[in-house]
């Protein structure tokens, strides 16, 4: 407390006032942030917690002057929703990984592909026309994508007779 006088004159219950404006400073900022980014889509609660204690001390702040209070310091010890919606939001964060875990391996398949082909040609261990790009890129992307192990086939002839 820094002014002790509007501690006692502005505000009727000074520790109640300082309990509820807390209270509702962290509520606010937790519904301002998801709990965690799965696409990486802006800050969260998870991965940005600097972001987010500094915008709670500059909110404890705007609620907290009125009776007098400097907030030198907060911070988020524990984050953890209520048991009511803690299962629902596990639910949600399982269906996020679901569906952002095929986009991450496309992602990294993708560079794979394009690292192969980018060290084929500067060696030149082969030089590949347009079609047997296209060829070599399908069989890539269907080994480093698929959900089981491949199963080799060996050409014993041409690729393309004639």
């Amino acid at each position: 407390m820094v002014d002790t006088a509007r501690a006692a004159f502005d505000v009727e219950d000074y520790e109640l006032f300082v309990k509820v404006q807390t209270e509702a400073a962290i509520r606010h900022v937790a519904s301002e942030y998801p709990y965690d980014n799965v696409e990486d889509e802006g800050p969260s609660l998870r991965a940005n917690a600097d972001d987010v204690t500094s915008t709670l001390q500059r909110e404890l702040q705007d609620r907290l002057d009125e009776a007098g209070v400097l907030v030198r310091d907060c911070r988020l010890r524990r984050l953890a929703y209520a048991p009511e919606i803690a299962g629902e939001m596990l639910r949600r964060q399982q269906a996020g990984a679901v569906i952002a875990a095929p986009k991450l391996i496309v992602r990294g398949a993708v560079s794979m592909v394009q690292d192969a082909l980018e060290q084929l040609a500067a060696e030149n261990i082969v030089e590949l026309d347009e079609e047997r790009k296209a060829a070599m890129v399908s069989n890539l992307m269907v080994v480093l994508t698929a959900d089981r192990s491949a199963q080799p086939v060996v050409n014993a002839g041409a690729l393309y007779p004639g």
